[in-house]
């Protein structure tokens, strides 16, 4: 099972969590979901302290099944101020439907000068809902998942080192062995 098309994510759904253990896709489903928003005429953003922007580049273009320069349209923003406010200043005055996609949650406070992961994901909350911008963020999914025999991870093996509440997303993306699972969250 894919992403739902980037045409049927409703604006009301302004904050997605894409989680699963290294390796399982959930970097690939977020550029995926930029490169398709791009193909739509959306604009596409991928903020990521992961990755540089060559590396950034070099997996979206291998992604680009359509051979165009599709690639080329999402803007790729690497700087180590990415928090809350550096993703609210670049995304200020964009239209609604734009797609951002941060790799990855847990990196988003890793500097104690940015404010708390919580504060974060509520502020970048609002600031999607009153601009109609969806937000994906790339989340890291705690090892002791692999232990407790479950087919798929859930809310509950979300890693967290610092709280946030979980309950600010509206959707979760869960990925595991080739399977993945959105659901509501509430």
């Amino acid at each position: 099972m894919g992403p739902p098309p980037i045409g049927q994510v409703p604006f009301h759904e302004s904050l997605l969590l894409i989680a699963g253990r290294p390796g399982h896709g959930k970097t690939k489903l977020g550029l995926q979901l930029l490169l398709d928003a791009a193909r739509a005429g959306r604009k596409a953003l991928l903020f990521t302290l992961e990755f540089t922007e060559l590396q950034a580049r070099e997996h979206l273009s291998s992604m680009d099944t359509d051979e165009g320069n599709i690639p080329a349209h999402i803007e790729v923003l690497t700087s180590d101020q990415i928090s809350v406010n550096y993703i609210v200043q670049h995304m200020l005055g964009l239209e609604p439907g734009t797609i951002a996609v941060i790799d990855y949650l847990q990196l988003l406070d890793q500097q104690r000068s940015k404010p708390m992961l919580s504060e974060q994901v509520k502020s970048l909350g609002e600031f999607a809902q009153r601009t109609g911008v969806i937000l994906g963020f790339i989340s890291q999914i705690d090892r002791s998942f692999e232990t407790q025999g479950k087919r798929l991870p859930d809310l509950g093996d979300i890693r967290l080192p610092n709280f946030v509440d979980l309950g600010l997303f509206n959707k979760a993306c869960f990925l595991h062995n080739g399977e993945a699972q959105l659901q509501d969250v509430a």
